[in-house]
């Protein structure tokens, strides 16, 4: 069995703090998924922060518009710093991502690092290579798209 990883870094220019504070509220993710993927949060999570242990329910389309429900649990937090969600349920045999927050002199550095397996077999490396590997790249670059704008247009958040 592969595993496979994924890794991106991106620059923002805010305080650790104000990441903290978007990045640990589940219901942001949303706003950083492509629309296409009709990403969905179904737990009521009641604006609240997230702790180890946290489960979350969503559903999304991630291929060929075909819902498919996922749930993670948070399993590490190190407030503000970092934190990692698992899958419970989902479309993965294993899916692991560490989210990493590290203070800059003029913003974070943020990373994303997911682990994650494939459920079929012999076909796994093959079916990342052209469909899986390219979908996780998109969403990434989208997100780094998405929170560019968010954090440039609002200056409350710039350093």
């Amino acid at each position: 069995m592969s595993t496979f990883y994924f890794k991106t870094e991106q620059f923002l220019h805010v305080d650790i703090e104000t990441a903290w504070d978007f990045f640990s509220s589940a219901k942001n993710l949303a706003l950083i998924t492509p629309p296409e993927m009709d990403f969905k949060i179904l737990t009521n999570l009641d604006d609240k922060e997230i702790y180890e242990g946290m489960i979350i329910d969503y559903t999304v389309k991630p291929l060929l518009g075909i819902p498919l429900k996922w749930q993670t649990e948070i399993v590490r937090v190190n407030k503000p710093f970092s934190f990692t969600d698992r899958q419970v349920k989902g479309p993965y045999k294993l899916w692991e991502h560490t989210h990493t927050y590290i203070q800059q002199e003029n913003g974070i550095l943020m990373i994303d690092e997911v682990k994650y397996q494939l459920s079929f077999g012999v076909l796994d490396s093959l079916i990342n290579n052209i469909i899986i590997k390219n979908k996780i790249k998109n969403i990434f670059a989208f997100r780094e798209e998405v929170l560019t704008k968010m954090f440039i247009k609002n200056e409350h958040t710039v350093i």
